[in-house]
Parts: structure tokens; sequence; C-alpha cells
């Protein structure tokens, strides 16, 4: 499989500008905040969601600082949902790294999320950038509504497969596609064109989330075994709601009973997971993510055939094939 590193080689030299200019974005004058925001960027991930920027922006025009802000513009608001995510779920490690509030404390964790923010609200008003405002913050809004129905839907176990789709569509596809249309619209594309791009990233957000979900149904590499993670935090997923859907009522009845009162029990979760793999719901869940990963690229070939192109149906193929 072809290395990330290879796919971005062709806007290697943009991704090098946006990071200056993001460390620039978020520059502070109080010590404390400067000194947590450098923190912030040292943890810096894989930068998938600034290649779809600029990737979508060259497909329909030019890279240029319109561009550079909208990757800006992502990045300071998806990195404040994570901050404030982790003072919700009290969780003390993001990516191999303590997170903000295991290090700081919630209050100012909370603090940080809102002054990243801010921040990216005015990048986005000082250069009247209101249409990538507006897509940008529509997406944020659909992630928490996904976050909410989540956990609604949590508390009775009963998600059907249409009510899965709807959470990941909102909850993780929504900021991709935002990556996406805000790539075009930086580059001048018109509407129907930002709606394209828009549709192609919310399809590889699905199928990038149906690919996250089946990571724990599958052995990992240090210990051999499956994670369970989604099971002990009693998240619905495709490979599960779909055994589930082939389950007899009293089956159906006691796994439900394992997921709610038996799922830090190891030996109980390592049942879920062998009868999730051994109904076919891996091999379901798998055909859901390769159906949605092919309209992205069938999508994707209405465009014109450039360098960029190229790369983005790359990343496409990567975020369903990647190991992590």
């Amino acid at each position: 499989m072809i290395s990330l590193k290879d796919i971005k080689a062709p806007i290697q030299d943009h991704i090098v500008e946006f990071e200056k200019k993001f460390r620039y974005s978020i520059k502070s004058s109080v010590p404390l905040l400067d000194n947590i925001t450098r923190y912030i960027i040292k943890r810096k991930g894989k930068q998938m969601r600034p290649m779809f920027v600029f990737f979508a922006a060259d497909i329909c025009g030019d890279i240029n600082e319109t561009t550079y802000r909208a990757a800006s513009l992502i990045e300071l608001l998806h990195t404040a949902t994570l901050v404030h995510d982790d003072v919700v779920d009290d969780s003390h490690e993001r990516r191999g790294f303590f997170s903000i509030n295991a290090l700081w404390k919630n209050k100012i964790a909370v603090l940080v999320g809102d002054y990243l923010l801010s921040k990216g609200l005015l990048l986005s008003l000082d250069n009247d950038d209101f249409k990538l405002l507006r897509i940008v913050t529509d997406a944020v809004k659909e992630m928490s509504e996904g976050e909410l129905l989540q956990i609604e839907k949590a508390r009775k176990l009963d998600v059907k497969e249409n009510i899965y789709f709807e959470i990941i569509r909102k909850k993780t596809a929504s900021l991709i596609a935002s990556c996406c249309a805000s790539g075009a619209a930086s580059s001048g594309a018109d509407d129907n064109t930002i709606n394209k791009m828009h549709l192609i990233g919310e399809n590889i957000g699905i199928a990038f989330q149906i690919k996250d979900d089946l990571f724990d149904y599958e052995k990992g590499r240090a210990t051999g075994k499956p994670n369970g993670i989604d099971i002990k935090e009693q998240k619905m997923t495709l490979p599960l709601i779909s055994m589930l859907s082939n389950s007899s009522y009293p089956e159906k009845r006691r796994i439900i009973n394992i997921i709610k009162n038996h799922n830090n029990n190891p030996a109980k979760v390592s049942e879920v997971i062998n009868k999730v793999n051994n109904s076919g719901g891996i091999i379901y869940a798998k055909e859901k993510m390769m159906e949605f990963r092919n309209k992205a690229l069938d999508l994707l070939t209405e465009f014109p055939e450039s360098s960029s192109r190229k790369s983005l149906e790359q990343l496409i193929i990567f975020t369903t094939e990647r190991n992590k």
C-alpha cells in the first residue's frame, strides 16, 4: 500500500507553509496559553484534514491564501472540539500523549478549547471568509448532534443500522466533508462543485469510520487479540449491529445484557467479539465500507484528471486500508 508520505508529496510544500501559518494563528500573549498551544502543535497527527483541503482546492481551482485559512480554520475548530471531548470523557490520553486536561486540569482545558474556537471564528471574520465559516461551523454543529444522538441511543442500546449511519455521518463524516467543501470553496468553485466535494468527503468519512469500527474486532499487533474497546464503552457499531439483526430474540437479549452489565469482563467481551466474527458481521461491515469508498471514487472521476485528483484517490484508498 502506498504510504501517506508519498500521497502527501505533491502538496508537501503547502503543508509545510500551512504549519507555519497555523502556528502563527494560535499564538497568544498569555504565556500559559502560548505554552499549551505549543504542546498542541507538537502532538499533531497525520495531517489528513489539511491534505483533504489542499487536494480539493487544487482539483477545483488553485491553492491560495484562502486555502491556507480554510485548513487553519478546520484545525482550530476541530482541535477545540477534541480538547472539550477529552474533558467530557475524562480522558487523560490522546494519540499516546497526555491530554490537555490531564496536564493542566479541566478548567484550563475548557478555556483553551474556547480560545481555539474564538481564534477560528476571528480568522474567518477578519478576512470575510463567510462561506468557509458557514461550512465549518455547520460541521461542528453536526458533530455535536452526532455525539448527543450516540449518547441518547447508548442508554437503551437500540441502535438500528439507519441510526448508526446517521450518527457517523454527523459525528465523523461531517468534518471530512467540510474539509473537501472548504477546499473547493477556497479555490472559488461554484456551489454545485462545492456540494459535490462535500458529498465526496461525506462518503470518505463514513468509510473511514467503518474502518475504525472494524479495528475493535480485529487482532491487535501488540497482543494478538481484538481490543473490544467499543464494547466496553457500550458503542453500537456496524459489525455488532449486523450480528444482532441476524440473531434470535433470546440471543439478542443475552448479548445486549453482556454489553450493558458485563462489558468489563474479558471473557464475556471475547464471547461477543467471537460471535460478531462468526456471524458475518465483519464481512458485511467491510462490504458497506467499500460501497461508500467506491461512491467517493466514482464522484471524483467527474473532475478532470490531475496529480491532485490521483493523490486524493490514493488518500481515499488509504483511509480504508490503513492498519491504525
